[in-house]
């Protein structure tokens, strides 16, 4: 990780070496806490954020799920990513940004009424999550062992810190297999969705990706379907089986790191033609003209740091 010059931590700028916690902070021992990912653009304009309110209101409606009073409105975290970025003086084409909020030092034991909760921005400058050449030629896809846990135990709408323990293992489990990334399916042996992105995969033309039953509700995957829909193309959202993965004619992954990753190879079968298929590289030529501030249609997506 580069490190960065500020984080925002309760209202206040510190500096990025002496944002610390207790080793007693409850999120470290049972879990609960919630983040969410964003990022920032250089465009010609500057830097832009992208879809910023869309994802700083996840964090707001993950922590009412998992009961985390976040003391910070909306339009004032929004406001703490800009200033951030400006803070922090970067540079490069692009700036990931981690707001997050969990509870701090004070009371130990399941119950968490009396936590205090601590709000945090950060932002550091990171390349493409699933390397430059997956995005150019394709990743290779392993469907985990474990399945991503049923909403009758767990709360997967939250993007909340315990959900990721599940994706920390499937990921582990591919790149130990000689993967570059995992696919979960859901309880009931459909695709939910990926260690931290969301699938797609086109069939006779069509775009199709699960819907978000067993799923977080991704903001990139709602922008992309949108982007296919302006384009004409026909989309469906309807439960896919493994089977159907390994036959389909092109697959990828979308999530704001991963923005739109090609897979080429799921479970040592090669999709499609092997490499980045035709349809996702036109998605994925759209999609960085939108975020980069080149195409004016989608400009209302943008927060620009002025």
């Amino acid at each position: 990780m580069d490190a960065a010059k500020y984080i925002w931590m309760n209202g206040k700028f510190v500096n990025w070496d002496d944002a610390k916690v207790h080793v007693l902070s409850h999120t470290l021992h049972y879990g609960n806490g919630v983040i969410e990912g964003t990022k920032a653009y250089k465009t010609q304009k500057g830097y832009a954020i992208f879809r910023l309110n869309d994802h700083t209101k996840r964090l707001k409606e993950s922590a009412k799920m998992t009961l985390i009073d976040i003391p910070f409105s909306i339009e004032e975290m929004n406001q703490a990513q800009i200033d951030l970025i400006k803070m922090n003086e970067f540079t490069g084409e692009n700036v990931y940004l981690r707001p997050f909020a969990f509870l701090g030092y004070g009371v130990m034991g399941v119950y968490h009424k009396n936590a205090p909760v601590e709000t945090v921005m950060s932002a550091w400058e990171w390349g493409a999550y699933l390397g430059e050449e997956g995005l150019k030629s394709g990743i290779k896809l392993k469907i985990a062992s474990m399945t991503r846990p049923a909403n009758t135990s767990n709360m997967g709408k939250a993007k909340a810190v315990g959900n990721y323990l599940n994706s920390q293992m499937a990921k582990y489990e591919a790149i130990e297999c000689g993967y570059d990334e995992a696919l979960l399916l859901d309880d009931q042996g459909y695709v939910a969705e990926a260690s931290g992105a969301s699938f797609f995969m086109v069939k006779d033309g069509k775009l199709v990706t699960p819907p978000a039953d067993n799923a977080l509700v991704s903001i990139t995957q709602k922008t992309v379907i949108e982007i296919a829909q302006d384009m004409g193309i026909q989309v469906e959202r309807r439960r896919i089986t493994r089977e159907e993965v390994y036959i389909a004619d092109e697959a990828f992954l979308t999530g704001t790191a991963a923005e739109i990753t090609p897979v080429r190879f799921v479970d040592a079968r090669v999709i499609g033609c092997g490499s980045r298929g035709i349809m996702t590289e036109k998605l994925q030529s759209a999609y960085f003209d939108i975020v980069f501030g080149r195409n004016a249609e989608y400009e209302h997506y943008l927060t620009y740091v002025n």
